[in-house]
C-alpha cells in the first residue's frame, strides 16, 4: 500500500533542501527565542576541553566540559549557556574550583551561571560543567522536529547543534577545542581535530583537538570498521550500514570529484581528507563538521546523491573555514552552498538543468514576506521560512552579483572572500565592499535592496517603434513599482534581423530607453534570462503554490489551501495548482473533491507535464478506493498512454492495474 499521491519531485522546491523541513513556524514556537537568544552572547568562548565517557549500551553520556571565554560586555554578573534539556547538570565550578549556582531554562534549552563576582569587558573567566544524561533519539531536540543525538548500541552520533555540551555564540562564536572521547574498546570513533590515541582501564580513549577555531565537537561512532576511497588526491572513510554500505564506493568517487570542482571557485580546501557518516530516519538530510559530513539515510537514496554532497562540501570552506559574523549574515553561507548546487549542474548535467534548477530556487525565495534576509536571526533554525531566506534568497542575490559582474570576475571575488576572511568572520558589510571593489561600482545599493527589504520588482514595457532613415528606434519606459529598485537590466529587441541587447540601468518606478535597430523589431523584453529575482503573472502563481506546499508539509492544511486559491485566483487554469488542492483533499479522504480537482487538472494547462500522468493515476486510487474497478483501469491505462514517467509514474500505474489500490488504516 501507499500513501504518496504526487512525485517525489517538488518543482518549486530546491531538492537538496527537501529533508530539512520543520514541523512548527518560526516566531510562534519556544524554539525560535533560542535562535534569537543564540544570535546574542555577552561572551567570547575560547576555548573547550571537554572529557566525555559515552556508554552505548546505556544510551547515555558523562562529561565535564572547561569552558574558556572572555567577557564582551561591559558588565555581568552571569553567564549563559545552550545545553540539551536530555542532560542534567550536577555541578559548575569556577577556575578557583569554587561551585557556583546556576538556573535551567527548559523552554531555552539555556543554562545561566550566577558568576562569583562581576567580570567586566576583556576579563577572562574559565567554568567546568559536570553533567550527563540519555540521548537515545527520542528526547526532545532543541530545533524542533530534528534529532541531532542519537546514542544506539551499533552506532551513534553527537551533532552539535543538539548542544550536548555548554554552547555560546550558536554559529557564529568558533572555538579551539580538545575533546576526549570514552567508548569501549571495540568502536570506531570520528571527529574534528587532529586525533590521538590512548587505551585505559575504560576502553579506547581518543582525543581530538584542534587550535584553530571553528565549529568542531561533532562526534560519531560505530562498531564496524569504515570503507576507504581514494579519488583525485582526497581519501574518504565512510561509515555507511546495511544497504547503504554498497554505495560507499560510489560516495567517495563523487566526494573527490566534487572536492576538486569546489576547490577551483572557492580555492584550496581547509582539509585534505574527509569523513562520511550515516546517521538515520529524522536526522537533518546532511550536516557539516569541519572534515566530516553527516548523511541520514533517507537522503543518501538509491544513488549518490551528488546535488546533497555539493552543498555540504561546499560548506568546508563557507561555514567551517569562514563563519558568519552574525546569523543575520548566513545568507552569504547558505547562500553560497545553494549557489554551490547550481555550479554541480552547470558542470555536470548542463547549463539548461541548471537554468531550470535556478528558477526553482527564485521561486522558493519570493515565498518569504518577512523579516529579510539581514534579520535572519528571528527565524527558527532549519524552518521552511529560514531556508527560503537564507539559502534561497541568498543564492538568488548571488547569482544576481555573478550576472552583474561576468562569471570570470565573480569567482575571482568569491575566492578573494574565502582568503581573505579564512579563520575570520564574515558579514554583509565587508561582503559588499569587497563585491563593490570587484564589481567597480557601488553595491551598496544592490545590498539594501536585496537584503535589507523583502520586495521584488514585476517589470512593464511601454514602447513606441518609429521609422527611422537608418532603420527603426524603440522609444519606451521600463516601469515597476519600487522606489528603491536600481540596477542594470538587459533589455532585447528582437527584430527580422539580428537582435539588439541594450542594459539599461533602472531607476525607481519608471525609465525612459532607446534603442536603434537595423531590422524591423518583432518582439521587445526585458530580462529576458530572468537574472534578477522578479515577480510576473505565472511567478505569483507558482510562488502562491509553493506557500501552498510550506502549509501542507507542516500539517496546516487550511492555510495551503488558502494559498492554493490565491494562485488559482490569477490563473484558473493552473493545473498544477488545480493538483495541490487535489492533493490536500485526498490526504484528508475527502474523495469526492479531490476528483473534481484531478478532473480540473486534466482540463487546464498542463504544466507542468507530470500532472496529467499522476491525475491519471490518482483518479484510479480514488476509483478503488470506492469500488469503482472498472473506472479504475481505464484511469491507470490512460495514465499509461501518456508515456510519462516522472518519479515512476509508469511503473506505479502498472502496479495498481495488476492489484487494486487500497488506502492505509481503516474508518
Amino acid at each position: 500500500m501507499q500513501r504518496s499521491i504526487c512525485p517525489r519531485k517538488r518543482i518549486n522546491r530546491p531538492a537538496g533542501l527537501a529533508g530539512l523541513v520543520l514541523l512548527a513556524l518560526a516566531l510562534l514556537t519556544p524554539w525560535a527565542a533560542l535562535a534569537q537568544g543564540a544570535a546574542r552572547t555577552d561572551i567570547d568562548v575560547l576555548r573547550y576541553e571537554i572529557d566525555a565517557e559515552l556508554d552505548p549500551q546505556g544510551q547515555s553520556l558523562t562529561s565535564t566540559a572547561k569552558v574558556s571565554f572572555s567577557m564582551l560586555s561591559d558588565y555581568s554578573t552571569a553567564v549563559r549557556f545552550d545545553l540539551n534539556n536530555a542532560l542534567a547538570v550536577s555541578r559548575v565550578t569556577d577556575s578557583t574550583g569554587e561551585s557556583l549556582n546556576f538556573d535551567r531554562d527548559m523552554k531555552t534549552f539555556t543554562v545561566t551561571v550566577t558568576l562569583a563576582k562581576p567580570m567586566r569587558k576583556g576579563e577572562q573567566q574559565d567554568l567546568t560543567f559536570l553533567y550527563g544524561g540519555r540521548l537515545s533519539g527520542i528526547e526532545e531536540s532543541p530545533i524542533y522536529g530534528i534529532r541531532f543525538a542519537s546514542m544506539q548500541q551499533e552506532f551513534g552520533y553527537l551533532l552539535y547543534p543538539t548542544r550536548w555540551f555548554p554552547v555560546s555564540g550558536y554559529t557564529t562564536d568558533p572555538y579551539e577545542w580538545q575533546i576526549r572521547i570514552t567508548t569501549p574498546s571495540e568502536y570506531n570513533v570520528v571527529s574534528s581535530g587532529d586525533v590521538t590515541e590512548i587505551i585505559s582501564d575504560k576502553g579506547m580513549v581518543r582525543e581530538f583537538k584542534s587550535s584553530r577555531p571553528n565549529f568542531g565537537g561533532s562526534v560519531a561512532y560505530s562498531r564496524q570498521d569504515p570503507s576507504v576511497v581514494n579519488a583525485e588526491g582526497i581519501q574518504t572513510r565512510i561509515f555507511f550500514r546495511d544497504e547503504h554500505a554498497s554505495l560507499a564506493q560510489g560516495y567517495g568517487q563523487e566526494t573527490g570529484k566534487l572536492m576538486r570542482l569546489l576547490q577551483k571557485y572557492y580555492g584550496l580546501p581547509p582539509l585534505s581528507n574527509l569523513v562520511l557518516v550515516e546517521t538515520e530516519r529524522g536526522a537533518p538530510a546532511a550536516y557539516a563538521a569541519p572534515g566530516i559530513l553527516f548523511l541520514n539515510s533517507v537522503s543518501l537514496g538509491e544513488t549518490v546523491n551528488s546535488r546533497l554532497l555539493a552543498n555540504h562540501l561546499s560548506r568546508q570552506w563557507w561555514g567551517n573555514m569562514v563563519f558568519p559574523e552574525s546569523r543575520n549574515h548566513l545568507w552569504i553561507f547558505n547562500g553560497i552552498a545553494r549557489l554551490s548546487e547550481l555550479l554541480w549542474l552547470e558542470e555536470t548535467v548542463n547549463r539548461a538543468a541548471a537554468i531550470e534548477d535556478r528558477e526553482s530556487l527564485y521561486i522558493d525565495a519570493l515565498t518569504v514576506d518577512y523579516p529579510p534576509a539581514l534579520q535572519a536571526a528571528r527565524l527558527e533554525d532549519y524552518s521552511p521560512e529560514y531556508w527560503a531566506l537564507t539559502a534561497s534568497k541568498g543564492a538568488a542575490a548571488l547569482e544576481m552579483i555573478r550576472s552583474l559582474m561576468g562569471d570570470e570576475t565573480f569567482f575571482e571575488f568569491v575566492k578573494a572572500s574565502v582568503d581573505q576572511f579564512a579563520n575570520k568572520p564574515l558579514g554583509t558589510g565587508a561582503f559588499s565592499r569587497l563585491a563593490s571593489e570587484f564589481a567597480n561600482r557601488d553595491m551598496g545599493p544592490f545590498f539594501i535592496q536585496w537584503l535589507e527589504s523583502n520586495s521584488a520588482p514585476e517589470f512593464k514595457l511601454e514602447y513606441t517603434v518609429l521609422r527611422t532613415q537608418q532603420g527603426f528606434r524603440v522609444v519606451g519606459k521600463v516601469k515597476q513599482d519600487l522606489d528603491t529598485f536600481s540596477m542594470p537590466v538587459k533589455l532585447l529587441v528582437e527584430t527580422e534581423g539580428n537582435p539588439e541587447e541594450q542594459v539599461v540601468e533602472v531607476m525607481g518606478p519608471e525609465t525612459e530607453f532607446v534603442v536603434e535597430t537595423f531590422g524591423k523589431p518583432t518582439k521587445i523584453s526585458i530580462d529576458p534570462d530572468t537574472n534578477v529575482l522578479r515577480f510576473s503573472r505565472d511567478l505569483r502563481v507558482l510562488v502562491a503554490i509553493r506557500r501552498g506546499e510550506q502549509f501542507a508539509e507542516i500539517g496546516q492544511f487550511n492555510e495551503s489551501l488558502q494559498e492554493y486559491q490565491k494562485a488559482l485566483e490569477v490563473n484558473r487554469s493552473s493545473s498544477l495548482a488545480h493538483y495541490r488542492v487535489a492533493e490536500v483533499f485526498f490526504l484528508q479522504n475527502n474523495y469526492q473533491a479531490a476528483a473534481n480537482e484531478f478532473r480540473e487538472v486534466l482540463n487546464g494547462d498542463l504544466k507542468p507535464a507530470w500532472t496529467e500522468v499522476w491525475a491519471h493515476i490518482n483518479l484510479g486510487k480514488i476509483f478503488d478506493v470506492s469500488g469503482q474497478r472498472e473506472r479504475a483501469v481505464t484511469s491507470y491505462n490512460a495514465a499509461i498512454r501518456t508515456r510519462d514517467n516522472t518519479a515512476g509514474a509508469q511503473e506505479e500505474a502498472a502496479k495498481y492495474l495488476q492489484k487494486p489500490y487500497e488506502r492505509e488504516g481503516s474508518f
